[in-house]
C-alpha cells in the first residue's frame, strides 16, 4: 500500500483552523502520509506569521463534515481530547480532506504507522530500549531473597504468548511445573512475582484466572506452585478482581478461581472493578459532559455522577490499598487476578507499588514500573486505545484501563505533592502517547508482537525524549518519602483530573504560570541554602 493513494488532496489554501479558547489562524492546509500541518499566512500589518498546526494523523478520533454552499467545515476530535476546527473553501476539497485524514487515521498494519518513519536528530534507535532492563530487576530480587530465580521457559513465547521471554518464579518450581500451570490458566498467565516488599520479604504475584471449569478441574503443579510461594506458616490472599458472580459465570464457561481446598493457606476476596466496554462508556460519558458548556451546578454534578468516572478512581485506589495492606501490615503473600489478568490486575499490582514503594514514586523508578506492570507485563495497548472519547466506530475491545492507572496515580499526587518526583504534565504525556505517538514504546498488545514487527529495531523509545525534557516534567516540591502513602479514598478526597479532563475547554496559563514561579521559587531557596553552607 502507498500512501499517496489515500491521500485525494495534499494542499488547500485559505483554511481557518478555530479551536476552543485561541484566535482563529488562517493558512495552506497540507496532508502528509502522518501528518496535518496547517501554516498561517503572515499579516500584513505586522503579525506574526507561520503558526503551525502539526497534528499526527493517528491521533484523530473522529471526523465530523459539515457541508454549506461552496465550502464545509471538518471538526476533528482528537484522541488526547482536543477538539479542532477547519473551515474550507470548496466543496471537493473539503470532502477529499476528510476522506484522507479518515484513510490515513485507520490504517490497520502497525508497520506502516508513524514510528517507523520518524528519527528525530540525534538519537540513536537503540536508545533507551535498555533502559528499564527487566532481567537485571529480577536478578537483584533473585540474589536478594535465594527463594526466586529467573525463568526463560517463556524465551519463544511458547508457554505464554503475552508473558515477556524472562519472568521470575520460586525457586523450588521446575520449567516443567510451570508449563502445566501455564496450561491450565487462561491464555498462559501461569502466577509469577510482580512485586518483592523488602521491609518484610512479602510477595505480590499476578496470573490470570485458573481453568477449574464446572467439573472443578484441578492441577497439582500450578497448587505446588503458589504452595512453593508460602514458606513455613505463612498466609497469602487471592485478590480476585471480578464480583463473587462474574466469577462463578465464568466457571460454567471453564474458568473460575481457585478453590480454598486445593489451595490451603490462600483466603479469596473478591474486590470487582469495571473493565471493558462500561469503563470506555464511563470515559465516553465523563468526556461528554466537560465538553457542554450549557450546563448549571446541578447538570453538571449530575453528569458527573452519572459517568461513574470518579467511582472507578475510588474503588482502584481502595483495592490497590487493599493489596498494600495485605503486603505491608498483615505481613502476607498476594496473587492478584481477573479473567484475563491483562486489565484490572495491571492496574491494582502497579498502583500497589506506587504506594508502598518510594523507589516507583521516582521519575526513573515509575518508568521501569510502567515497562515491567504494563509494557511487558501484555497490556494490550493496541486494543485498548485503538479508539479514545469520540469515536464512532462501534466499539470493540477498546478501554481506559491505563487512563485510569494515570487518573489514580493523580489522585495520589495531589493527595502527597511532596512524594512524586514527576509532575502532572508527565502523567499528560504518558496519557498522549499511549493513544497516539511518534514513539514505539506502547505499540502492539505484548512483547511477541514487538518482537514479530521489530520494535526495538525500528523505533525509537520514548523513554530518551521524557527523560531530556530536564525540569518540565520534574516536580519542583519533591522530596523522597521513604513511607508508605496511603491515600485517602473518601468520595469528597477525590477530585476530576482538571489537568486532563478540562485541559483543552479552558486555559491553564494562570496554572502554569504558578507552577513557574514555585519553580523559582525552590531554586532559590536551594541556591541560597548551598551560599549559605
Amino acid at each position: 500500500m502507498e500512501f499517496a493513494e489515500l491521500i485525494k488532496t495534499t494542499k488547500v489554501d485559505h483554511v481557518v483552523l478555530s479551536r476552543p479558547g485561541l484566535p482563529s489562524v488562517k493558512g495552506t492546509l497540507c496532508i502528509t502520509s502522518h501528518h496535518l500541518l496547517l501554516s498561517s499566512q503572515p499579516g500584513g500589518n505586522g503579525e506574526q506569521g507561520q503558526i503551525e498546526l502539526w497534528l499526527l494523523i493517528r491521533n484523530v478520533d473522529a471526523i465530523e463534515k459539515r457541508l454549506a454552499n461552496a465550502s464545509g467545515t471538518i471538526t476533528l476530535k482528537c484522541k488526547d481530547l482536543k477538539i479542532l476546527q477547519l473551515e474550507i473553501p470548496g466543496m471537493e476539497e473539503c470532502l477529499n480532506i476528510a476522506s484522507s485524514i479518515e484513510a490515513l487515521s485507520s490504517v490497520e498494519s502497525v508497520m506502516m504507522t508513524y514510528p517507523f518513519f520518524y528519527r528525530p536528530q540525534n538519537m540513536k534507535l537503540e536508545d533507551g530500549w535498555g533502559l528499564h532492563h527487566l532481567e537485571e530487576f529480577y536478578q537483584q530480587i533473585a540474589a536478594d531473597t535465594g527463594a526466586w530465580r529467573l525463568s526463560y521457559v517463556n524465551e519463544d513465547f511458547g508457554a505464554c504468548s503475552s508473558y515477556p521471554p524472562v519472568v521470575i518464579v520460586p525457586t523450588k518450581v521446575e520449567e516443567g511445573a510451570l508449563r502445566e500451570s501455564a496450561r491450565f490458566r487462561h491464555g498462559g498467565r501461569f502466577p509469577i512475582l510482580s512485586y518483592y516488599h523488602k521491609k518484610n520479604g512479602t510477595v505480590m504475584l499476578r496470573s490470570s484466572q485458573p481453568l477449574v471449569g464446572p467439573n472443578r478441574k484441578r492441577c497439582r503443579k500450578d497448587e505446588l506452585l503458589l504452595h512453593a510461594v508460602l514458606a513455613g506458616g505463612d498466609r497469602g490472599f487471592v485478590l480476585e478482581t471480578r464480583s463473587a458472580q462474574a466469577a462463578k459465570q465464568a466457571r460454567m464457561l471453564g474458568g473460575g478461581t481457585e478453590h480454598r481446598s486445593a489451595y490451603p493457606g490462600w483466603k479469596r476476596f473478591h474486590r470487582p472493578l469495571e473493565r471493558g466496554r462500561p469503563l470506555q462508556e464511563s470515559f465516553i460519558k465523563l468526556v461528554e459532559a466537560c465538553n457542554d458548556p450549557s450546563h448549571n451546578m446541578d447538570r453538571w454534578l449530575s453528569k458527573l455522577e452519572a459517568s461513574k468516572w470518579l467511582y472507578h478512581v475510588k474503588e482502584a485506589l481502595s483495592t490497590a490499598c487493599l493489596a498494600a495492606q495485605c503486603m505491608d501490615r498483615e505481613e502476607a503473600c498476594v496473587l492478584v487476578h481477573g479473567a484475563e489478568g491483562t486489565d484490572t490486575t495491571l492496574l491494582v499490582t502497579a498502583l500497589a507499588q506506587v504506594i508502598l514503594d518510594p523507589n516507583c514514586r521516582t521519575l526513573a523508578g515509575f518508568q521501569g514500573l510502567l515497562e515491567r506492570e504494563w509494557i511487558q507485563a501484555g497490556h494490550p495497548f493496541c486494543l485498548r486505545c485503538a479508539h479514545s472519547a469520540y469515536s464512532h466506530v462501534r466499539l470493540k475491545h477498546e478501554a481506559p484501563t491505563f487512563l485510569l492507572f494515570l487518573d489514580c496515580v493523580w489522585q495520589l499526587g495531589r493527595q502527597f505533592p511532596l512524594s512524586l518526583e514527576f509532575n502532572e504534565g508527565f502523567l499528560l504525556a504518558l496519557f498522549e502517547h499511549s493513544y497516539a505517538s511518534p514513539y514505539g514504546t506502547f505499540l502492539c498488545n505484548n512483547e511477541k508482537e514487538r518482537k514479530l514487527c521489530d520494535v526495538k529495531e525500528k523505533t525509537h523509545s520514548l523513554w530518551p525524549w521524557l527523560n531530556s525534557k530536564g525540569e518540565e516534567f520534574l516536580n519542583p516540591l519533591y522530596a523522597h518519602n521513604p513511607l508508605v502513602i496511603w491515600p485517602s479514598v473518601e468520595p469528597q478526597s477525590l477530585l476530576l483530573w482538571q489537568g486532563l479532563f478540562l485541559r483543552w475547554v479552558r486555559s491553564s496559563h494562570h496554572l502554569d504560570d504558578a507552577w513557574g514561579e514555585i519553580q523559582k521559587i525552590v531554586k532559590s531557596t536551594q541556591e541560597d541554602s548551598v551560599g549559605w553552607h
